[in-house]
């Protein structure tokens, strides 16, 4: 049997991964059918909405399926019907049954968000830049019934910048996604795509974040605050509380100078830069953008126009 183009069946969601999705219609490949999570409320309205990927493989005039269950025999025979070779996963949103996982003869690959065996699981954009990596990247690979546990075929790495947010390295992320996918595919068809076994002794891991995770506790060193408020820019994003009122932080930058004993969470200084907050390593650290509740994300110096925050004021 040739594979020289395989049946190709898409799964993803998000805008993460539209990149991959058009990635391979623009390289020429043989995409049967696009598999996407139902369309959901959204915005003020909270009118459905479709996903990002299933508006792309509509403007393609690709089948669009949007199962609400997927370990069915009925959802199974939908997808055979296609016919496929393989099915290519990035960011689809569920775990996909093992029958499923088997069903084409080439197997299920994915597009996985980091440089496995580190950071398998839900949200390894996010964790990597938590946890304070400055290096992270592309895995394409053989999916399994495991966590992220199947072979790798072919990593990609990709720097993460000290001002980088999950929001900002996802993009960039996406888009090498793209890139590493349409190459895994060409080796598919040269017979030079060698799955290497994972090294779980490497394994770490990034669970599904919750809005609690965004909670700042200022007792810790500035850079890894920093670090948590960019790993959680745009959501569930980092926050502390003012007067009983949530604020949610954005845009810090650890700085140089000492807090001289200030408690931490106190801010020290509030200006047209940020609010200088002391953090419990006896830093500073500074945050350049908030959003309060019911408001929208500014800068800190429009901020401070109608809400000021004087040195003293406590976040912790």
């Amino acid at each position: 049997m040739s594979f020289e183009y395989p049946r190709i069946v898409f799964m993803g969601t998000p805008a993460f991964a539209v990149p991959s999705l058009t990635a391979m219609l623009d390289h020429g490949e043989q995409v049967v059918a696009v598999v996407t999570q139902p369309d959901r409320p959204r915005g003020r309205g909270r009118k459905p909405a479709p996903p990002p990927v299933k508006e792309v493989a509509l403007e393609a005039g690709l089948p669009v399926l949007q199962p609400t269950a997927i370990k069915t025999d009925a959802f199974q025979q939908e997808i055979a019907a296609f016919a496929p070779d393989l099915i290519v996963v990035c960011a689809y949103g569920r775990i996909l049954p093992g029958p499923l996982l088997r069903l084409p003869p080439l197997g299920t690959i994915n597009v996985h968000g980091s440089l496995l065996p580190k950071y398998r699981g839900a949200a390894p954009i996010q964790w990597a830049i938590i946890r304070g990596e400055t290096e992270t990247g592309i895995t394409i690979m053989q999916m399994d019934e495991g966590l992220d546990t199947g072979d790798i075929l072919l990593p990609g790495s990709l720097p993460i910048e000290p001002d980088d947010t999950a929001g900002t390295l996802a993009v960039k992320m996406a888009k090498l996604g793209g890139q590493l996918l349409v190459e895994a595919l060409d080796r598919l068809r040269a017979g030079t795509l060698s799955p290497t076994p994972q090294d779980d002794a490497q394994a770490t891991f990034a669970p599904p974040l919750k809005k609690e995770d965004g909670h700042i506790d200022w007792q810790r060193p500035a850079a890894e605050i920093g670090c948590l408020i960019r790993g959680l820019d745009p959501w569930p994003s980092a926050y502390s509380f003012v007067a009983g009122k949530r604020l949610r932080l954005f845009a810090p930058c650890p700085l140089e100078e000492t807090a001289n004993g200030t408690a931490p969470g106190t801010v020290v200084r509030a200006g047209r830069q940020g609010l200088a907050v002391a953090a419990g390593d006896g830093r500073l650290l500074l945050i350049r953008e908030v959003q309060r509740e019911g408001g929208r994300r500014m800068p800190v110096a429009a901020f401070l126009q109608g809400h000021p925050l004087p040195p003293g004021t406590c976040l912790a």
